[in-house]
């Protein structure tokens, strides 16, 4: 591991500087929720996950642990992403808490870190072995997290801009064995986490429509099951499926894959004959084109790149030198 640059280093050790970061406000825009999203992860869900993390990457012997010993150490983490909003500081938490660790936090879960090019995040303490065996299941999980927050911010600001009064949404489209992290990180970037799992609402796509035969009849079956707990979503390719979904009792349409002035059309029309029934846009959409896509007939736009293929923010951990004892 290389050492953090000297002169940075000195930059960083210098106090009245970090006071001075601290309290930069306009550097610091919070974009989570009012409510603490830390607080709806279950700490046993926190827990498990640090466990499976830090199994998968040292499954047996760390033959690296006997080069540094279990000496005290201090690591600085670093993010090379300037603005970036972070997200996934409980899961970076627990990996640590798991070997022994503690971890004291300059910025704030769905805080705006920066602006600098390299901006003090976060310091960890512990043994130097635990520390690094903690190192990169960490670093993983908030460079994927906080580049989802980071994104969802992003697009959440464009809506506002344009005075559009829906909901961002992710999809189901999430890394198997990460979803929790991944759903998260939209509720901390203030965009909705849709659904989160095939249990939690109903959606008939087009394969379970044509699988039970008609759009009439894949809904009154999912309702005879789901009963009044559960939404039902119909994804529908034109506004005559809306309209069929929507009179066999289909609380939400998703217009999939429609041109943008297509679907302002569909949505007004279905919108009209069905004020009550909400309307998703979903299929194609960027955020390169997702202005394009605002409509007051539009309740939802969902976007599968929140999750497939986001950047991550760079972090990186640098342990300290330890100080040269002057000579007197």
């Amino acid at each position: 591991m290389s050492h953090f640059p000297v002169a940075l280093c000195d930059q960083l050790n210098n106090s009245t500087a970090c006071d001075q970061q601290r309290k930069q406000s306009h550097c610091k825009k919070m974009t989570m929720p009012s409510h603490k999203a830390a607080h709806c992860i279950p700490p046993h869900a926190l827990t498990r996950l640090a466990r499976e993390w830090l199994a998968e990457d040292t499954p047996n012997f760390d033959p690296a642990g006997a080069c540094v010993g279990s000496q005290e150490v201090e690591a600085r983490l670093l993010c090379k992403t300037p603005h970036s909003v972070l997200a996934g500081s409980p899961f970076f938490t627990a990996v640590f808490t798991e070997v022994g660790c503690t971890v004291d936090w300059v910025y704030q879960e769905g805080e705006e870190i920066g602006p600098g090019a390299i901006t003090l995040t976060a310091v960890v303490k512990g043994p130097a072995r635990c520390l690094l065996l903690g190192e990169r299941s960490a670093l993983n999980c908030l460079a994927r997290a906080s580049g989802i927050a980071t994104r969802c911010s992003q697009l959440q600001a464009a809506a506002a801009e344009r005075g559009w009064h829906g909901e961002v949404a992710g999809t189901r489209k999430t890394t198997p064995g990460f979803r929790l992290v991944e759903k998260y990180a939209m509720l901390v970037g203030s965009v909705s986490m849709h659904r989160q799992d095939l249990s939690g609402m109903v959606m008939l796509k087009d394969n379970h429509v044509w699988a039970s035969g008609s759009i009439t009849q894949a809904v009154r079956e999912a309702r005879s099951v789901c009963g009044f707990s559960s939404k039902v979503e119909v994804e529908c390719q034109s506004a005559d499926e809306g309209r069929e979904a929507a009179a066999a009792g289909a609380d939400i349409v998703m217009l999939d894959n429609f041109q943008p002035q297509e679907l302002h059309v569909a949505a007004h029309v279905l919108k009209e004959e069905f004020p009550a029934l909400l309307i998703e846009a979903s299929g194609g959409v960027t955020p390169e084109n997702l202005a394009m896509y605002f409509s007051p007939h539009v309740d939802i736009i969902s976007l599968g790149c929140i999750t497939q293929g986001c950047p991550v923010v760079d972090f990186s951990l640098k342990v300290q030198k330890p100080a040269t004892p002057q000579a007197f």
